[in-house]
């Protein structure tokens, strides 16, 4: 039934839906993604850099704040003859678009765009403009790299996910269900979570009986906790899909044993959706270098294949408000490899966290915010942890510890940190008997609040 169902979702009613009824040119684009995906890396490259010159060209001639920032560095369209080129453009942040926002409308889509905000995980939600061509594209981009990790459309699928804001209508309420209905979707509001109703979102899962899970890695991993500790078994689905922030490996370890499935690490951002994902390998996360470009970079320039870098990407189909050479906050390791899944799209070794919550010290050392992930998936007995950086000579690790945390396991936390940081921050350990997600149901488990 459920192999019924998803066929005549993906060939008759999300045709209806997304192509007859809201006049979008998703399932194209769609098509088209899923072709590209296999070309040679190459072919690949040279796709980015056509779609990336009428992006400029567009830029230049369309919007203000491009036209004049370019023409203050002395470069036109035809001085950037190659990524090298592209690169000495400037970067854009967050405060120019703040600052510059009616500016970098392009003059022919000024009363044509459609609008967000993003989250505002700093503190400070930005408010974007983009097209519908580029909704549409970035819909499809996400429904292929969902489809690596099994999500196909149509298929039965459970989201872990933030709840309604405010109070909605019950005309809104009815909508919502049957358009999960439809889209053989079930949404349990991760917002709620606590330990204390642990067990319900299980029953929840048990009664669905979804093929994937689809959630937030925090209410992800709290959920994994409380199974593994309870010897709750439940229905076990084909395949987890982590998102909305990074999936570290100590994490996808314990999902993987708690759901008894493979857990799949996702990349994106409000801005431009999807970034990358996992494959079927799982050995990195795949560049949608046919839809963006995608920097990573240092204060020396690219980094190299293995080092860590700030985040730096263009939507290449936002035509009405283009961000290039946007720095998000994130910064992300990138691989040499080919997949061996035979895709064309280059690798992202892992996404290291934001670029704020990267560890600093008083002697100038950067750490990324990956490390304690990293070092800590291996302590005995450590359920849970946050590490925060409120001062530059010192941090604060908050601890849940199971029965198998002893001196020992503290001792080697010191030893490690002390490895790699020396005696110039001091690292205080504190219990505790619960970490909460933040409030936009989330778990950081690396947090800077230096100012940057």
């Amino acid at each position: 039934m459920n192999a019924f169902y998803e066929a005549a979702f993906r060939r008759v009613l999300f045709p209806a839906y997304e192509t007859g009824l809201r006049r979008r040119r998703t399932l194209t684009y769609l098509d088209d993604y899923q072709r590209d995906q296999w070309l040679d890396p190459e072919q690949i490259a040279t796709l980015q850099w056509q779609r990336l010159q009428r992006l400029l060209d567009h830029c230049y001639r369309e919007v203000p704040y491009y036209r004049e920032q370019w023409r203050k560095l002395d470069i036109a369209p035809q001085d950037i003859r190659n990524l090298d080129d592209y690169a000495k453009l400037p970067v854009l942040t967050k405060t120019d678009i703040r600052a510059h926002f009616d500016k970098l409308k392009a003059d022919s889509w000024r009363d044509r765009l459609l609008y967000k905000a993003t989250g505002g995980s700093t503190g400070e939600p930005m408010r974007f403009g983009y097209t519908r061509e580029s909704n549409d594209r970035r819909a499809a981009v996400m429904w292929r790299g969902y489809e690596w990790a099994g999500s196909r459309m149509g298929r039965r699928t459970l989201f872990l996910w933030g709840g309604a804001v405010g109070d909605p209508t019950r005309a809104h309420q009815w909508k919502d269900r049957l358009y999960n209905a439809v889209f053989a979707r079930r949404v349990l509001n991760s917002f709620k979570m606590t330990e204390a109703n642990m067990s319900e979102y299980a029953d929840a899962i048990d009664r669905y009986r979804p093929d994937i899970i689809v959630g937030y890695v925090g209410p992800l991993v709290k959920l994994a906790q409380w199974l593994i500790a309870s010897g709750r078994k439940i229905w076990r689905p084909q395949g987890i899909i982590g998102g909305a922030e990074a999936l570290h490996e100590f994490q996808r370890d314990l999902i993987q044993e708690a759901f008894r499935a493979p857990a799949f690490n996702t990349y994106g951002c409000r801005e431009f959706m999807l970034i990358a994902a996992e494959c079927e390998q799982r050995h990195g996360l795949h560049v949608n270098a046919d839809h963006l470009v995608v920097e990573l970079r240092t204060p020396h320039g690219a980094a190299s294949a293995g080092r860590p870098g700030d985040v730096v990407i263009t939507d290449l189909f936002n035509y009405g408000m283009p961000f290039v050479r946007y720095a998000n906050g994130d910064m992300a390791t990138a691989s040499g490899d080919r997949c061996a899944c035979g895709r064309g799209l280059p690798l992202l070794t892992r996404v290291d966290g934001r670029v704020l919550d990267a560890i600093r010290t008083p002697a100038g050392h950067v750490l990324p915010g990956e490390f304690f992930p990293h070092m800590l998936k291996d302590v005995a007995g450590l359920q849970r942890f946050q590490l925060v950086q409120r001062r530059l000579d010192r941090l604060d690790l908050s601890i849940v510890r199971g029965t198998d945390f002893d001196d020992a396991s503290l001792d080697y936390i010191r030893r490690e940190v002390n490895k790699v940081l020396g005696d110039s921050v001091q690292l205080d350990c504190h219990f505790v008997d619960d970490i909460p997600l933040t409030s936009s149901g989330k778990l950081r488990v690396t947090v800077s609040e230096l100012t940057p």
